[in-house]
Parts: C-alpha cells; structure tokens; sequence
C-alpha cells in the first residue's frame, strides 16, 4: 500500500512547516488527490491517521479536494474529463488523449495553531 509512505512523506513535510514557521498543532490539512493519481482517497485518510499517532497532527481533520482527470484529444483538439488513464476522448471517441491533469497529490492548505 503506497499510501503509508505517502502519508508518512505528508507527515514529514507537516513537521518539516512546524520547524520552520514555529505552530505547534494542526486542525485540518487539506490535500488534494486527482483522480488519475493512483492514491485511493479513503486509503489516504486511513493510512494518515495512522501515521500521525503521537504527532503535531493527531486528530487533524484530514479533507480531501478531488482533482478530476484531465486530457486534450490529439484528435479533435478538445479539453476532455477523465475518468481513467486511457480513456477515451468523450466528445469524439478518440485515442490516445493526452493527460493534462488529475495526476497530482499535494498537501493543499493546513489549519494550524
């Protein structure tokens, strides 16, 4: 399960901000997930409590922005929705589609105190 180091590596960075900009506590983080990421949401949410037993981050609020998946037809030239990788282009039915977003993790914002 990737997302145990994906929540440790989001736990590093949170202690990482602590250090540096001096709060001691976070309510809420917010992290977007994209759709073509690979990161299963609920996962994400398991894994990072888990890994925040004991740490600034115990009990945060952990929020997730979905980041729908993104293509440009090389067909057709259009802006399409993704729901998978090799999906097709939904305004023509072309492949291949160029993957223009949705395959991003990141630590949005945090609450912190």
């Amino acid at each position: 399960m990737h997302e145990m180091s994906l929540a440790e590596g989001m736990l590093q960075l949170i202690e990482e901000a602590a250090a540096r900009e001096g709060f001691g506590r976070v309510r809420t983080i917010w992290v977007e997930i994209g759709a073509l990421s690979g990161v299963e949401p609920e996962a994400m949410a398991f894994c990072f409590d888990a890994v925040t037993r004991g740490s600034i981050a115990e009990g945060a609020r952990f929020e997730i922005v979905h980041v729908p998946g993104r293509g440009l037809c090389l067909d057709c030239g259009r802006d399409t929705e993704l729901e998978a990788v090799y999906d097709a282009c939904r305004h023509c039915g072309a492949v291949p589609v160029q993957i223009t977003g949705g395959t991003e993790m990141r630590v949005k914002e945090l609450e912190v105190d």
